[in-house]
């Protein structure tokens, strides 16, 4: 059975961080390119960070370079977010996704940047 669980989310201040954690299992994870997908309180998906197989490539979408890291543990089956320089508009349910071929998704974790 495929599974993506995140974890980490919570309540932070502005200028705050927080690490986001996706454990996954049920399939080869160090097979599939990773991305972290969030959705704000009234908005669609949007594409913020991935990473390739092996971890040496990243990508993040401008709302967010230079405040997140994606790295991944592949013997641990782990994809980890850092987000530093937390700012209200980053609030939002944060997601884990692997694709291709097939396209897994976690349930989510709510990360609230608030004072």
């Amino acid at each position: 059975q495929v599974q993506l669980v995140e974890s980490g989310g919570g309540l932070v201040q502005p200028g705050g961080s927080l690490r986001l954690s996706c454990a996954a299992s049920g399939f080869t994870f160090s097979r599939y390119w990773m991305y972290g997908v969030r959705q704000a309180p009234g908005k669609g998906l949007e594409w913020v960070s991935g990473i390739n197989t092996g971890g040496g490539s990243t990508y993040y979408a401008d709302s967010v370079k230079g405040r997140f890291t994606i790295s991944r543990d592949n013997a641990n089956n782990t994809l980890y977010l850092q987000m530093n320089s937390l700012k209200p508009e980053d609030t939002a349910v944060y997601y884990c996704n692997a694709n291709p071929p097939y396209d897994y998704w976690g349930q989510g974790t709510q990360v609230t940047v608030s004072s």
